[in-house]
């Protein structure tokens, strides 16, 4: 290896992407997005957070996986020291590049600046700016949506009102979302771009201090409310009832509606029936994992924005592996340019074999067993093993047992039915054991703390 001293940068890149694939997403985009490497000196590595609560959570909670991946990177022992990044700091060099901050739902290579965290007018509306449609690539999995995506921006409030686009993470659904807005934006019209957890917050304090009417007039004023990962209203009784009269309001005046979502709206059943029905008045637009043709695309066009030369024999191999999104099928390309510009070895294909197949292998060797899953989420609550299994309906022991079902199929990756015949339950109960966890943690704090917390004793070695 050489001089990695003075690469810090890189060398957190490439261990990035190694935590890309290990660290559940959640906790990766909360937690790491925004880390930055800054030194390297005497075996020990500097890493600085946005804060100091990050700071110490990281020391507390993420130090085990965190140091594995930079042992790896570096090849020899190395600890891992956590310091907050000055105040007055541009952001880090990392900040940019796919490694660490590949968003959630990019259709092209190279994330852009964060998101405002105020939902916005004309006159102040942020949009990523790499997020238009002349940088989305199109393919058999995203035509469907990309043609409503444009067909909606031509025309706001006239065709497919509401237009909802639904994928898995990171298939380009909030790529759509604002490439509408930049084109509506180029018309001279108005617009509200909010992610879900705003509308609810901004929602819940109006209420809070009087200002309702404000509220009201500012979403219902607007030529196009864009609303990101609508799935987050799930539990939140009091939101759905604001979006439900907002959503009237805007549609009984014509006004464009565009909403995105992790699942099909008949799949959001702890919707308000009246909220999915009004989804479903639209068109319901699918974004499906990218085929092989369209992978290649978007790995060259990763490639050119990176400014590295990358034989197709590279790009080939690359997208022949089966990646579930595109963050991750971008952050193999990062990976194996940062390790070999960290060990000046030359990019070709053995590289990236090695590689990919080196993080692949590490990240399937961590995934728990099912014994390790009940035991982690066991000693968490404090319910024996054997209870989970059991037919005890305690409000402790229920959360635990339905934690359980959530933990096996997000982390343990078991189907329902495997689930169903480990705990000696129902296949439907296992369905909405799962289900009730996935909404409760969008509203419980303390929940999604817990199972931060069981993650982060799946991790250890």
């Amino acid at each position: 290896m050489t001089s990695p001293n003075e690469q810090p940068d890189r060398i957190w890149d490439a261990a990035l992407g190694e935590l890309q694939m290990q660290v559940a997403r959640p906790a990766y985009e909360t937690w790491l997005k925004g880390t930055q490497g800054v030194a390297l000196s005497d075996g020990e590595f500097a890493v600085a957070a946005p804060d100091a609560f990050v700071s110490e959570f990281l020391q507390q909670r993420m130090y085990a996986p965190i140091q594995r991946a930079l042992e790896h990177v570096l090849g020899e022992p190395v600890s891992v020291r956590f310091q907050v990044a000055p105040a007055d700091q541009d952001a880090p060099p990392n900040a940019q590049s796919g490694a660490n901050q590949a968003p959630a739902d990019a259709a092209l290579p190279q994330p852009a600046p964060a998101i405002a965290h105020a939902p916005a007018t004309r006159s102040d509306a942020v949009l990523n700016a790499r997020y238009t449609f002349d940088r989305f690539i199109v393919g058999k999995s995203n035509e469907l949506a990309h043609a409503a995506a444009q067909a909606v921006a031509g025309s706001p409030g006239a065709v497919y009102n509401p237009l909802v686009l639904y994928s898995d993470v990171g298939l380009g659904k909030t790529h759509l979302l604002h490439a509408i807005g930049h084109h509506v934006l180029a018309k001279g019209m108005s617009l509200i771009y909010a992610t879900t957890e705003e509308f609810t917050n901004e929602y819940i304090r109006a209420i809070r201090e009087g200002r309702t009417e404000d509220f009201r007039l500012r979403y219902r004023n607007a030529d196009l409310l864009l609303l990101d990962d609508i799935q987050f209203l799930i539990g939140k009784e009091q939101t759905q009832e604001g979006f439900f009269h907002t959503f009237n309001a805007l549609h009984m005046s014509n006004r464009q509606i565009v909403i995105t979502s992790d699942r099909p709206v008949t799949a959001l059943k702890l919707l308000e029936e009246r909220i999915s029905s009004r989804l479903s008045g639209g068109l319901v637009a699918d974004i499906q994992p990218p085929d092989l043709e369209t992978r290649l695309a978007i790995l060259r066009a990763k490639a050119e924005g990176m400014r590295v030369n990358i034989s197709p024999e590279v790009l080939d191999l690359l997208g022949a592996r089966i990646f579930p999104n595109i963050r991750e099928l971008e952050g193999s390309l990062n990976r194996v340019v940062a390790y070999a510009q960290l060990t000046g070895r030359p990019l070709n294909a053995d590289l990236a074999r090695q590689v990919v197949d080196d993080t692949q292998q590490d990240a399937a060797a961590r995934q728990p067993s099912e014994q390790e899953a009940l035991d982690a989420v066991s000693a968490h609550f404090g319910v024996d093993a054997q209870a989970l299994r059991g037919s005890k309906r305690d409000k402790k022991t229920a959360l635990a047992r339905q934690v359980a079902m959530y933990i096996l199929t997000e982390d343990a990756g078991m189907s329902a039915t495997a689930i169903a015949r480990a705990l000696d339950k129902k296949h439907p109960t296992v369905l909405h054991g799962y289900k009730t966890i996935q909404s409760k943690q969008n509203v419980d704090a303390n929940l999604r703390r817990d199972i931060l917390r069981i993650r982060e004793t799946l991790a250890q070695p």
